[in-house]
């Protein structure tokens, strides 16, 4: 076999679960909505349950497929190719979108006549898919193929994560609120004009759920210390500061604390695997300190909270001496913010822990999904090039090493949150474009970046083009393309 890809993996068990659904319910189509329990959420459109009798079904016909060994067959096409005869046979969502962009290029697969487009590649027959999971879950299944976990193939083990489920569930109702489920409704809202409506009513979603967040914790009086965590380019200093608004308004005074003035010296900081130094693991923060500086404030104690200076690596001489009132609330901001060890000896009814991240994005189509991920290293992209003059070649180099120390240090800690909020707008890509593009292109065909960055930008190529100056100066999106209210560049 050769050099086992997840992704690819995943894309050709993908075609071959399609392909199945096909054989047994030739009546139902599959819509592909979002990671969840380390696989896939699938819901089956026309029926309102999927049962394990279903399952059962599905996964048989599938490990038939995949021991026939079929061949599968592949066609290079792009939009220009499909005239509107063929429109008329596809997918309503399918269609769509290749009315509303502009050329680009796709993959039909071929499995006996069973058809499907990707845009990335497969292998070239089923049996390369025979491992794999199945199992009921809510309203549909999910679906789970092999994955490298820490250099060990194998597929991820079970879990439950019902609060990420519920912010789906909601992210879900949001989208058809805004009337858009796939990039092609999205398009289809650009080119008639009605962009800065659904920008409006996007980010007036993020605002209520902002306000309902700052109610919540003050609701309880017990609660002295707001922990704010999220991966990387999550938008976490945008909307500590929204909440931290939301709260002024309800005369409370927050202080705002950073984790990352906690950092130890860079020349102690500990490596990862590849000796490079370890920005991501709990060890890189002075946690002693962090806990002694909380103890004496929530004492009505005065404390001096450190800044560090980042140009030398090292903690500034002297910090910021502070003193809280007895109904100040701490907003503790930074990615380790829902470790339990981060505030050991200081009581969780004092605690309020709120998760964020990009956690939903438009799918292409219904068979198509985009990785959150993927739009996090677009913000990132973007934002490193106008804040640390960073060049796209620099970003994706580390992102690697950022994605590990995610997967180390923030997500096995996500259901321990009180809350979870989804920091994706529906329109971002079609803003961020212009600027990923620019950066993108400046990568060398001798990079080995190179492929990367031409995937990227074939994924744009999907998109319209969205303008920025419909986005509000305190959007979570500003925070990455530049003139948010709260964020230093």
């Amino acid at each position: 076999m050769e050099k086992f890809e997840s992704r690819k993996y995943h894309l050709t068990a993908k075609l071959v679960l399609l392909k199945a659904i096909s054989d047994i319910y030739p009546d139902y189509e599959l819509t592909f909505r979002n990671s969840l329990n380390n696989g896939v959420y699938i819901t089956v459109n026309g029926k309102e349950y999927v049962c394990e009798e279903d399952v059962e079904k599905i996964k048989e016909r599938m490990n038939e497929i995949v021991s026939k060994k079929i061949k599968i067959k592949k066609t290079h096409f792009n939009s220009e190719r499909i005239n509107k005869s063929n429109l008329q046979n596809i997918r309503a969502d399918l269609k769509e979108l290749l009315e509303t962009t502009g050329i680009v290029s796709f993959f039909i697969y071929e499995i006996d006549d069973y058809k499907s487009y990707f845009i990335e590649e497969l292998y070239e027959n089923t049996s390369f898919v025979n491992l794999f999971e199945i199992y009921s879950y809510d309203e549909g299944f999910i679906f789970k193929t092999l994955e490298n976990i820490n250099d060990v193939i194998q597929i991820p083990p079970m879990i439950d994560d019902k609060k990420l489920a519920k912010v789906y569930k909601e992210s879900s109702k949001w989208n058809d609120i805004m009337k858009v489920s796939c990039v092609g409704s999205l398009n289809r809202i650009n080119l008639e004009g009605d962009i800065v409506g659904l920008i409006r009513v996007n980010e007036t979603l993020h605002d209520k759920k902002i306000t309902k967040i700052a109610e919540k914790i003050l609701e309880d009086r017990d609660i002295r210390i707001v922990t704010i965590a999220g991966p990387s380019s999550s938008g976490k200093t945008t909307f500590s500061n929204r909440l931290k608004l939301q709260m002024m308004a309800s005369e409370i005074k927050p202080l705002m604390i950073s984790l990352d003035d906690y950092y130890i010296d860079r020349d102690i900081i500990p490596v990862d695997e590849d000796g490079k130094k370890d920005f991501e693991t709990i060890r890189a923060l002075d946690v002693v300190l962090l806990n002694k500086n909380l103890k004496e404030l929530m004492l009505g104690r005065e404390a001096e909270i450190p800044k560090y200076d980042f140009s030398t690596g090292k903690r500034k001489s002297k910090g910021e001496k502070v003193k809280i009132q007895k109904d100040t609330i701490v907003i503790l901001e930074g990615i380790h913010g829902l470790n339990s060890s981060l505030l050991e000896g200081i009581s969780q009814n004092h605690i309020f822990k709120i998760y964020i991240s990009c956690l939903t994005q438009l799918n292409i189509d219904s068979h198509n999904r985009m990785k959150t991920s993927i739009v996090r290293k677009m913000r990132r992209i973007v934002r490193d090039s106008i804040s640390r003059n960073f060049n796209a070649e620099e970003t994706l180099e580390m992102w690697d090493r950022v994605r590990r120390g995610e997967e180390k240090n923030i997500f096995p800690y996500q259901e321990n949150a009180d809350i979870i909020f989804d920091t994706s707008l529906a329109y971002e890509i079609g803003v961020l474009k212009p600027a990923v593009e620019r950066e993108l292109i400046k990568i060398k065909m001798t990079s080995p970046h190179y492929e990367e960055a031409r995937k990227l930008l074939r994924l744009l190529n999907y998109f319209t083009t969205i303008s920025d100056r419909y986005v509000p100066d305190e959007s979570i999106l500003k925070e990455f393309i530049g003139g948010s209210y709260f964020y230093n560049y």
